[in-house]
């Protein structure tokens, strides 16, 4: 006897990527942030929760991570990456903003100079931040993608396996892998 299928199940349909959907998103199409909404206003909660411990500013940090993903869509660029990481910096960043807004209090002017890095320092920042992004293009893309979504979307390598759906051991493999190939790109800059 033979199994038949329901119609639907014969039929397979694409899964949009997640860049996909933040550059329609980017020209105005609400269906397609809609589905990047469903696809992780969940995670997002979660990391946010586990960040900030409160329900109700969780909440905050999500509706503003959306909120800055609708007005800055255009701002993503696939060339650098995949989506994913892409949403996850900028919940970082509404979750970051979340948790200062509750410990940042009115202060008085300091009695010392800033400790600000000066033009010679901010230079060098920007010379060595350059490098690193250029040595990680370099990487094949399953080492570049753990790099990425543990060091600029700030998830944990556990956070990293269940968003990859791949196990942890092979994520701790992939990140010392990684990081071996950008000390090689890298060679003594890595150093300094």
């Amino acid at each position: 006897m033979a199994l038949a299928l329901a119609p639907s199940l014969r039929t397979i349909h694409p899964v949009t990527s997640d860049g996909e959907l933040i550059q329609r998103a980017a020209d105005g199409d609400r269906s397609a942030f809609e589905d990047l909404y469903r696809r992780y206003a969940r995670p997002v909660f979660g990391l946010a929760l586990r960040r900030l411990g409160d329900r109700g500013r969780a909440e905050d940090a999500v509706q503003e991570t959306f909120t800055s993903i609708w007005r800055s869509a255009a701002s993503y660029r696939p060339d650098r990456g995949p989506g994913a990481p892409w949403v996850y910096a900028v919940a970082r960043n509404a979750i970051v903003d979340r948790a200062r807004s509750r410990t940042e209090t009115p202060s008085e002017i300091p009695d010392e100079p800033a400790r600000e890095a000066g033009p010679s320092e901010r230079a060098e920042q920007s010379w060595v931040q350059w490098r690193v992004h250029a040595a990680l293009e370099e990487l094949p893309e399953r080492e570049r993608e753990v790099l990425t979504l543990a060091y600029w979307s700030g998830l944990s390598q556990s956070e990293v396996a269940d968003f990859l759906g791949i196990p942890l051991g092979t994520v701790k493999t992939r990140t010392r892998s990684a990081l071996a190939h950008l000390a090689d790109i890298l060679g003594d800059e890595a150093l300094t």
